[in-house]
């Protein structure tokens, strides 16, 4: 009988180590020291450069709702680089959009090569049943431990606690466009949340076009000038439920506004 507390503690010991060790092994990896994130994001926009960039895009007419937004860049290797919201403090836009713009950030830069941009929105038909990437939207799924790390307090601030980590996720809707420098080299991507799906591409679009990394080689859309932009190719025939996308990239009008604006954003760089 004095041998079985002993039996229990170092059971008790066992689990701990256990416990211990699964937890290591499940915890989110940040890049490894300051020194090297801040190499990882070299070119990048820093958190202020995005805010004030995403704040100039938020103010205009982006045919939505009027709402104040979230915005993440990630580098090529999906390292979250920078987090910025527009209101004046986190429960100012949908709380919710807070690591969805981190997830188009991620598949934007996951889903686009140094000669192909694919945008979030580009994505919407082609992942439907019986599109050519089916099934996509289910891939690379977003890495919760970063997602909901905290402190809270610190989201959307230059130390939000997903900087510095990969976040994953897919998401197929718009608001996420891939990043290309002066050299036309990919260098990651922009996600935008808070907003319509349009709107949020149109906002995103924007950013992007003030942070002068819009220098994108070609892409699915028809526009030459805006080759990774937002297709309205969505069409519904007579007795048919659901609308058929043209071009197998197309993505559901939020309004006529958003389309309108779509079709005169800004062109990119060459």
């Amino acid at each position: 009988m004095t041998q079985r507390p002993i039996v229990t503690v170092a059971a008790t010991s066992i689990a701990f180590v256990a416990a211990a060790s699964l937890v290591a092994l499940t915890a989110p990896r940040a890049v490894a020291d300051p020194a090297d994130a801040a190499a990882a994001c070299h070119g990048l926009p820093s958190h202020s450069a995005l805010r004030t960039a995403l704040t100039a895009a938020r103010k205009q007419s982006n045919g939505g709702f009027n709402l104040d937004m979230w915005a993440t860049v990630v580098n090529r290797d999906g390292v979250v680089c920078a987090v910025a919201f527009t209101g004046s403090n986190r429960g100012d836009q949908w709380p919710g959009s807070r690591v969805i713009s981190a997830q188009k950030a991620n598949t934007a830069n996951a889903f686009s090569l140094p000669g192909l941009a694919l945008s979030t929105a580009n994505l919407y038909s082609a992942v439907q049943p019986g599109g050519s990437l089916y099934g996509l939207q289910h891939s690379n799924p977003v890495d919760t431990t970063v997602a909901y790390r905290g402190p809270a307090p610190n989201f959307g601030q230059a130390n939000d606690p997903m900087v510095g980590f990969r976040i994953g996720g897919v998401n197929v809707f718009g608001g996420g466009l891939a990043l290309y420098d002066a050299s036309h080299t990919l260098v990651g991507a922009i996600g935008v949340s808070g907003d319509s799906s349009c709107a949020d591409h149109n906002i995103a679009w924007r950013t992007r076009s003030s942070l002068k990394l819009d220098h994108v080689p070609a892409g699915v859309s028809p526009d030459a000038l805006r080759p990774d932009n937002i297709v309205y190719d969505i069409r519904t025939n007579p007795g048919e439920q659901a609308g058929v996308s043209t071009s197998g990239w197309g993505h559901p009008v939020c309004s006529p506004e958003a389309e309108l604006i779509a079709a005169g954003l800004p062109v990119i760089e060459p």
